[in-house]
């Protein structure tokens, strides 16, 4: 027996319809819901999968209202090509092959 669900689903959405509301790849979408910071797909067949309209609502809502965090810049140190010098350093002489 399945077991029944409490929860009351106003309306669903397609793939289609959530990119015309939230302008994010697919790949992105995805890796948000594995972290569980996206509302989940379900499937209705095993060919199609929908979105609850009114949790993708209340995402968006939610997200409107945080501020959005600067993404930390990158930690140029840790390049291998044209690593960056210290401030004591001498630079190196170019090779001369020849």
């Amino acid at each position: 027996m399945a077991a029944t669900v409490n929860t009351q689903l106003t309306k669903t959405i397609r793939r289609k319809e959530l990119r015309e509301m939230v302008p994010l790849a697919d790949s992105t979408i995805y890796e948000m819901e594995q972290r569980g910071e996206f509302p989940r797909r379900f499937a209705l067949t095993p060919r199609c999968v929908v979105w609850d309209l009114g949790e993708v609502q209340a995402w968006l809502a939610a997200r409107r209202s945080k501020p959005i965090l600067m993404a930390p810049g990158p930690d140029v140190k840790q390049r291998r090509a044209r690593p960056v010098k210290e401030q004591g350093q001498a630079p190196r002489p170019a090779s001369t092959a020849g």
